[in-house]
């Protein structure tokens, strides 16, 4: 690339050239904000300061600001936002959900831990979808769904104890 400027050449050196290999946020569109935020700190119980951003109102075209935000370990995100909103924000039509679209893993210490979380979900109103069990890879692990739908495979791997 050629520069006419010093300063056209400080201001290219500036941007990363690279997406950083990280997460910040991961925003999960839910049918009902209060539902959910009941499900994943009450019913999983994740800290929350419940919601947010409820004095920006929306209109048809513009979204409304309410989410919900749990801070998880390693400074990530988890969001939660009206999928109707998320739509508006995104730009995108509503489309049909699929629960196979991906899965969000969450590691643990033991096969325990696996099984009194499954049971714990459940009780808070997930559907149990793959009871835990020993995979041939060397895992064990079960998969719930959230009150939308979203798939969670609780994991134990021998090889990637979380801290």
């Amino acid at each position: 690339m050629v520069f006419k400027t010093d300063a056209e050449r400080n201001a290219a050196t500036r941007i990363p050239k690279n997406m950083k290999p990280r997460i910040s946020i991961i925003t999960l569109g839910v049918k009902d904000l209060e539902n959910s935020l009941a499900f994943y700190r009450d019913g999983l119980g994740l800290q929350t300061n419940g919601l947010i951003g409820t004095e920006f109102k929306g209109d048809e075209t513009h979204p409304a600001g309410a989410i919900v935000l749990f801070e998880l370990q390693g400074g990530l995100i988890l969001s939660l936002y009206p999928r109707t909103e998320l739509a508006k924000d995104a730009r995108e039509p509503i489309g049909a959900s699929s629960p196979t679209e991906f899965s969000i893993g969450h590691l643990v210490q033991n096969k325990e831990e696996v099984d009194s979380l499954m049971k714990r979900a459940e009780s808070a109103g997930a559907t149990v979808t793959g009871k835990p069990h020993e995979r041939p890879w060397g895992i064990y692990s079960g998969y719930f769904k959230d009150l939308d739908g979203h798939l969670w495979e609780i994991i134990w791997n021998p090889q990637m104890l979380p801290d």
